[in-house]
């Protein structure tokens, strides 16, 4: 970041220690700041001649309107004997590739693929595991201009044949079957659904058990598909701003998922500035995410090998065979940027590891954290019991843009609670209900400026009608991204959650992430969700909590739980009922689901129950309308 800022200073004349004067000049002078960030993280490609090209429509902003890149061919360079990819199973099994390996594979599969027939815009499904095969196939996909679009295994078959039947896939990547916490599991039952709901002229299978045929369907094993190519130069196919490099999926859990269609492009510059800049990545880290190949951040990783950076991935449950695994793991390979979610960290606390009383974590520097706001309380846990001297990132932004809209920067300092910045090139305001910019108080965060990473489109949505719903009925001309956030006195940002979400007692606005940061504080709560009730034309706050073994809500943690609330949040946080469940419904990304308990409470059926991990989750919550 220092180094970018000083090569920028004859357009900006900022110091490199004043972010806010850089970060302005980055959304105010757009052909400038893109011209230096093509050159100073040094992509591989025809820049052309212009950088951007404005609009009126927000939508119709060109950035790079002459520019051709290959995503994989960025990622690919240096073919060398350096580390690529370092992959772990909870089992135990480690495999790894030197970058000189990666490119091989990557090139035998780019003839597999062609021998099949398979061109630019073709469709590839994958319900893969975050192992090797699964970047070898991105990467293969990337490098003929192929569109990949993946699940994770522990999707069901409804679930998974929601998202990729909807896209028309080729081909099918899968893995026959996997293991999760020592469990084995099959696969075939998802396979069936999906080659039910598309078109395919081939499934290929992966893993144990890929050399199975099921039914009668074209089933092949990787290795057999494999065989017949040897490694060569691969041609990387340049394309432009416009093409497409993967669709991803939204969580579904309110309608069919939405398939959000994404530029190679786009994630390609917007990663890498995410990475180099925000997180100050190099070819001297080792990069891990904990993340499933159904999540964004598993795509956002695996953009960091552009960066030289070896990857460090990780399949299976991250507390198996015990709570220390992922810690284990720092030590063993020497991680040096550790990426995780707020949840992961909670249950960290909840296990009450101590990695720096257990581990060496002499490496590690990093810690980023997404998926849902990052509590202040864990961020003492970190400093207290991970390691002093790190730098701490909770990082926002989600599916929809495959990237962040707020985050780190390894030149500020980190306040607890809060998100450090928002990124560079990223106009990011917070507005109130009627559009006007607010200095003060929660609302919604919105972006004003056309970024990399917008979606090219939805696919099917061929009116544009669905994507302009999403992003741009609520604001003219200006993306609402659907978080409820504040700006804080560090010019940082504190997430109070999804506004769909935020709850409305007496017609005050309360962000529930406010609520989660006083009551997962309390020893007794693993875990907890709060929801508004709509009831006599007004809402009241009901908090579900799920409690420690052999914990029972009683009526002194009740009022100490209220108690807590009052005193540090404020009396109109305070839930008017506080109930007990076994456990909180969940996407298959991990996220708790707000809506979907938020409409069984109020009797609304559940759209698609398949987009949850754990549907049965929901009758805990069910005939809670007549509840005094």
């Amino acid at each position: 970041m220092w180094k970018f800022a000083e090569a920028t200073d004859r357009f900006h004349h900022a110091g490199p220690n004043d972010y806010a004067a850089l970060h302005a000049w980055s959304v105010n002078s757009p052909q400038d700041f893109h011209a230096s960030m093509w050159n100073f993280l040094g992509i591989v490609g025809d820049p052309g001649k212009r950088f951007y090209s404005a609009d009126d429509d927000i939508r119709q902003v060109k950035i790079y309107p002459d520019a051709q890149v290959n995503y994989a061919e960025n990622l690919l360079q240096n073919p060398d004997a350096s580390l690529a990819l370092i992959a772990h199973r909870d089992d135990g099994t480690r495999r790894e590739l030197t970058r000189a390996q990666l490119y091989d594979e990557v090139s035998r599969m780019v003839q597999a693929l062609e021998a099949e027939g398979i061109k630019q815009g073709d469709r590839i499904a994958a319900i893969v595991c975050n192992d090797l095969e699964a970047v070898i196939g991105y990467l293969a996909c990337a490098s003929i201009g192929a569109v990949w679009a993946s699940c994770s295994p522990d999707f069901g078959p409804a679930a998974a044949s929601d998202r990729l039947g909807q896209i028309d896939p080729t081909l099918l990547l899968s893995v026959a079957s996997y293991s999760y916490a020592g469990k084995h599991f099959e696969l075939h039952e998802s396979i069936r659904t999906v080659a039910r709901a598309c078109n395919l002229k081939r499934i290929v299978l992966t893993g144990d058990g890929a050399q199975k045929t099921i039914d009668s369907l074209p089933c092949i094993s990787w290795d057999e598909w494999l065989a017949p190519f040897r490694p060569a130069p691969i041609t990387f196919k340049r394309l432009p701003a416009s093409a497409p490099l993967v669709i991803m999926f939204s969580s579904g859990t309110t309608g069919q998922p939405k398939c959000i269609v994404h530029s190679a492009m786009g994630l390609l510059i917007q990663h890498k500035k995410e990475q180099v800049l925000h997180c100050d990545l190099d070819k001297n880290d080792r990069f891990f995410y904990f993340t499933t190949c159904g999540w964004m951040m598993w795509n956002w990783q695996l953009s960091g090998l552009a960066t030289g950076a070896t990857l460090v991935t990780y399949d299976g449950n991250p507390f198996y065979p015990g709570p220390e695994r992922l810690q284990d793991l720092i030590d063993a390979e020497g991680i040096s940027v550790f990426g995780t979610s707020a949840k992961y960290i909670d249950a960290c606390q909840n296990f009450r590891l101590k990695p720096n009383r257990t581990h060496k974590l002499d490496s590690l520097r990093l810690i980023l954290s997404t998926g849902s706001p990052l509590i202040p309380g864990s961020f003492d846990y970190l400093y207290q019991h991970w390691k002093a001297d790190f730098h701490l990132a909770s990082i926002s932004g989600g599916t929809d843009i495959c990237a962040c809209f707020v985050g780190g920067n390894p030149l500020l300092p980190v306040y607890r609670g809060e998100l450090q910045c928002a990124m560079l090139g990223l106009d990011v305001d917070v507005f109130d209900e009627t559009g006007n910019s607010m200095e003060s108080g929660a609302g919604e965060l919105v972006c004003r400026n056309a970024h990399l990473s917008m979606p090219l489109y939805f696919w099917g949505d061929k009116s544009g009608s669905i994507y302009h719903e999403a992003y741009f009925s609520r604001f003219d001309n200006v993306w609402a991204h659907g978080d409820f956030i504040e700006k804080t006195a560090h010019h940082g940002f504190v997430i109070h959650g999804r506004s769909d979400t935020t709850l409305n007692p007496g017609g005050v606005r309360i962000g529930t992430a406010e609520i989660y940061r006083q009551v997962e504080s309390i020893d007794e709560v693993k875990e907890s969700i709060v929801v508004g009730q709509n009831q006599n034309g007004d809402q009241r706050i009901i908090l579900f909590v799920v409690l420690q073994d052999e914990v029972k809500l009683d009526e002194e943690l009740s009022d100490r739980i209220r108690q807590k609330i009052r005193h540090d949040a404020s009396p109109r946080h305070v839930p008017a009922l506080i109930i007990q469940v076994p456990d909180i419904p969940r996407t298959r990304s991990g996220k708790i689901s707000e809506t979907a308990v938020r409409d069984t409470i109020h009797g609304k059926s559940i759209s698609n129950l398949s987009a949850l991990a754990n549907p049965d989750s929901l009758e805990a919550f069910k005939n809670l309308q007549a509840l005094a």
